[in-house]
């Protein structure tokens, strides 16, 4: 698998970020590109600890016993069920919200110790595999989500 971490594989990701225009269109889900944008931006903000998740007790339970059967899996599901916290009825302006996005992805290349959340707020304690993993894959599903 590519790294988040890694400049050359990061910039292959900012460069499908940028392959995206306003109107490009979903092949599936609900989401605008623009609110695919914000979704995948504050999933990043996560790592940073400056996005809070507030996570039903049972789910801190829970999912940190699902990690590794979803982190194993090849690519995520289509029409995956996603954190309260990141669904939006609202647009963004688009060109902001992508150059946010891009910015804080890019934040990844200074390797694992720029993750200031060691505990994820719903799968618990990462590695730095994991949260390659994760940001690898979220980023790759949304992105073939709009053809890129």
């Amino acid at each position: 698998m590519k790294s988040i971490f890694n400049p050359t594989d990061n910039q292959e990701i900012i460069s499908r970020i940028n392959s995206l225009s306003s109107d490009s269109q979903a092949l599936w889900g609900k989401m605008s590109v623009d609110q695919m944008l914000k979704h995948c931006n504050d999933a990043v903000l996560v790592a940073f600890n400056e996005k809070e998740l507030r996570i039903p007790f049972i789910w801190k339970i829970l999912a940190p016993m699902m990690k590794n059967m979803i982190l194993k899996k090849p690519q995520f599901d289509k029409n995956s069920p996603t954190a309260k916290e990141f669904k939006y009825d609202t647009n963004f302006d688009f060109e902001t919200i992508k150059n946010e996005l891009i910015t804080n992805f890019s934040r990844f290349q200074a390797g694992f110790d720029a993750i200031s959340c060691k505990k994820h707020p719903f799968w618990g304690y990462m590695t730095a595999d994991e949260w390659n993993n994760l940001h690898w894959k979220h980023i790759d599903h949304h992105l073939r989500q709009f053809g890129v």
